[in-house]
């Protein structure tokens, strides 16, 4: 089954954070009744990848200002059909941030996701509402590297980490912030092409 794999990595990320049982047991309950749940065409909710990604040194971290949402959020996006999340968030991080190469800190050859979220997307144009059942990976990018912003973005900026709250009250990305602390300090980094 094409789920078993996303099913694994949520036990994973389960014993790693226990006291979050309730909010992914409702993820693994979704994946499990919706066969379809890595598509769009999944009209209730939809699985979905992102990144928080920080600066090499660790000090900045890279968000955009979502053009649709209208707010500030890490970078990601719908799988399209792909049933792995990190290559989906790995997919989105280039195509959103210009950038091609990444770092990952789990050390981890199948990753442990940073964070798992759901948040309900509003109704917008003949699409309903509809859940984002995201999954999000911690990535630190490679120096030397240029931003490109797109047209999903009205800004695109690295953010001192201090500063984030300043740009967005939004708890999900507070915590991704929280975190990404722990990770990055007792991470071993290596360059993603290896994890894939």
């Amino acid at each position: 089954m094409h789920r078993d794999g996303l099913l694994r990595i949520l036990g994973r990320y389960l014993e790693r954070h226990p006291d979050e049982l309730v909010s992914v047991d409702h993820v693994r309950q979704f994946v499990r009744v919706h066969e379809d749940c890595f598509e769009r065409s999944c009209r209730e909710g939809h699985i979905t990848g992102s990144a928080w990604i920080v600066s090499p040194d660790h000090r900045r971290v890279l968000l955009h200002h979502h053009a649709k949402l209208d707010k500030w959020l890490q970078l990601g996006g719908h799988s399209d059909g792909d049933p792995d999340p990190f290559r989906v968030a790995l997919r989105e991080a280039r195509e959103e941030s210009g950038m091609a190469r990444f770092r990952e800190p789990s050390g981890e050859v199948v990753p442990t996701p940073l964070d798992v979220d759901v948040h309900r997307i509003p109704e917008r144009g003949a699409d309903p509402a509809h859940l984002h059942l995201d999954v999000r990976y911690l990535l630190v990018a490679a120096p030397g590297q240029e931003l490109v912003r797109t047209g999903e973005s009205k800004d695109l900026r690295w953010i001192p980490a201090g500063e984030i709250s300043s740009l967005t009250r939004e708890e999900s990305v507070l915590r991704l912030a929280r975190k990404a602390v722990p990770r990055l300090r007792d991470g071993v980094v290596r360059p993603v092409e290896d994890a894939l």
